[in-house]
């Protein structure tokens, strides 16, 4: 197959839209010779004057010398037909997301080109596999997925098909890394590395506002204060479109056979119905005013009235945060083993509910109210058992916010809103390892860099603890009784040998 650092490497790019366009433009920069070649007449030659302006824009905020500039144009070639590829070592294809069209194309294509050019897919749901079927050489057809904005996406999925040949993919990572992206490597199975990882975050997110816990707004503050992502999980659905995230929600599920773990939600399929878009219609699950989100109101915080509390069992160290936070608000602190009679009892479970809490416990669930310990000294989200009393809630929902950190409160829940998320990203992530999808260390890198998670979700599981994470699922599973929250055997087996779960089979 092709040398991918050969000096006079030649690629082709059939569909010249904004992946297109974008393949394209890091391609030249690598010092690739490129032939834009697009179905529509004219879209080839528009697509290298857009990438021409983009080098000029960047040679005048100086981000690349003139010189340069004009050498990476002068590598853009636009084609009137596919028979002005039959030079190319490589044709990326960045058409339609139809599997007949896809297959259509790379049909004509091995007419045309060599017997050793590698056909890519840049498909971002369609199995290459499926793809190469229709080819008279499917050794030779990969996938060579990258993410939009591709020059600013610094990740690209590469794609072993049953039949690929291994030297292929060897060197599709290698031209991946020539153009200044990271490549990762994965099997060809539904939503690759990174949208297959990234099931847990949304769709468990709207499982918990399908339950009524938390609506949309108090679960973005959560996980955004609390665990750290730069999006809530609504405000990303906003972002991409529901039109774009749904489908793939339901396609990723179907091609696993109703996998319970990739479940979707028949809110995003009402909203989508309704036309409830996002960014794009003006509003989805906020309002956008001139391309800005409304802010949905906050609960306002309640007078403070002094009552004593009592801390149950937790980590030493977050309980005496709690406790200086309480005493700071005037709260009396309680330290014997039992509540007094006139308390609030709080607990801080994990993976359990409040109503499950305060019975291990053996306190009135009706003076119960238990608080996250993931994330606690960062936002503190607070849960009452379906009896708890009003006042109770509202004097350690004052005394915590009194210091004026950011605090939410939810409905019942095992595993809160922080603790079921990150666990189904961590379970995911692990049975990505396990079905050998994608080496752990890769794993980490594509979702780090195609997601903007915080951490990678192995390397986030190792930060929260794996044996916490099974906790949290084993308590999910034995009170939904559903399979979506069966821990992966990646995880259980890592849990309880007291290893990394980026460490990978010998």
């Amino acid at each position: 197959m092709f040398d991918a650092t050969r000096e006079d490497l030649q690629i082709g790019i059939v569909g010249t839209g904004l992946m297109g366009r974008g393949i394209a433009q890091i391609a030249a920069m690598a010092g690739i010779t490129v032939y834009l070649f697009d179905a529509r007449e004219g879209a080839a030659e528009e697509a290298r004057a857009a990438v021409e302006t983009t080098f000029i824009m960047l040679s005048g905020k100086g981000r690349i010398d003139a010189d340069a500039a004009a050498a990476a144009s002068a590598r853009l070639k636009p084609a009137a037909s596919l028979a002005e590829l039959a030079g190319a070592h490589l044709v990326v294809e960045a058409i339609v997301e139809q599997l007949d069209a896809k297959r259509a194309l790379f049909a004509e294509l091995e007419a045309v080109v060599a017997e050793d050019c590698v056909l890519a897919t840049n498909t971002s749901s369609l199995p290459v596999t499926s793809i190469a079927a229709g080819c008279r050489v499917p050794q030779r057809v990969a996938g060579f997925h990258f993410f939009s904005p591709v020059p600013l996406m610094k990740i690209v999925e590469v794609i072993d098909g049953v039949m690929t040949e291994p030297s292929v993919t060897d060197s599709l990572v290698a031209l991946g890394e020539r153009m200044g992206h990271t490549a990762v490597r994965a099997k060809d199975t539904p939503g690759f590395i990174v949208n297959h990882a990234g099931r847990g975050f949304l769709t468990e997110a709207l499982r918990i506002v399908g339950e009524g816990i938390a609506d949309f707004a108090a679960v973005d503050r959560i996980l955004r204060a609390g665990a750290g992502f730069r999006l809530g999980p609504f405000e990303l659905l906003d972002l991409t479109g529901l039109d774009v995230s749904h489908p793939v929600m339901e396609s990723i599920y179907g091609q696993y056979y109703q996998e319970p773990r990739y479940r979707p939600s028949p809110i995003a399929r009402q909203r989508l119905a309704a036309g409830l878009l996002g960014r794009k219609s003006a509003r989805g699950f906020y309002v956008y005013t001139d391309g800005r989100a409304e802010q949905a109101p906050v609960p306002p915080v309640p007078p403070l009235c002094a009552m004593p509390v009592w801390l149950g069992e937790g980590d030493a160290a977050l309980r005496a945060m709690l406790a200086a936070r309480l005493d700071a608000a005037g709260m009396r602190v309680e330290n014997g083993d039992r509540p007094g009679v006139d308390a609030a009892c709080v607990v801080l479970p994990i993976g359990v509910d409040a109503t499950a809490a305060a019975l291990e416990a053996g306190v009135d669930p009706g003076r119960t109210v238990a608080i996250d310990p993931f994330f606690a000294e960062r936002q503190i989200t607070l849960m009452n058992t379906p009896v708890t009393r009003p006042e109770v809630r509202d004097a350690v929902w004052a005394a915590l916010a009194a210091d004026g950190g950011p605090i939410t409160t939810i409905h019942d829940s095992p595993g809160f809103v922080s603790q079921r998320v990150l666990a189904m990203i961590v379970n995911i992530a692990c049975d990505i390892a396990q079905q050998r999808i994608a080496t752990p260390a890769d794993i980490d890198r594509a979702v780090t860099l195609g997601l903007g998670y915080p951490q990678g979700p192995l390397a986030m599981g190792d930060a929260l603890g794996a044996p916490r994470v099974l906790q949290v699922l084993d308590a999910m599973h034995a009170f939904y009784r559903d399979p979506r929250y069966r821990p992966s055997p990646w995880l259980t087996r890592r849990a309880r040998l007291g290893v990394s779960l980026l460490t990978p089979e010998n």
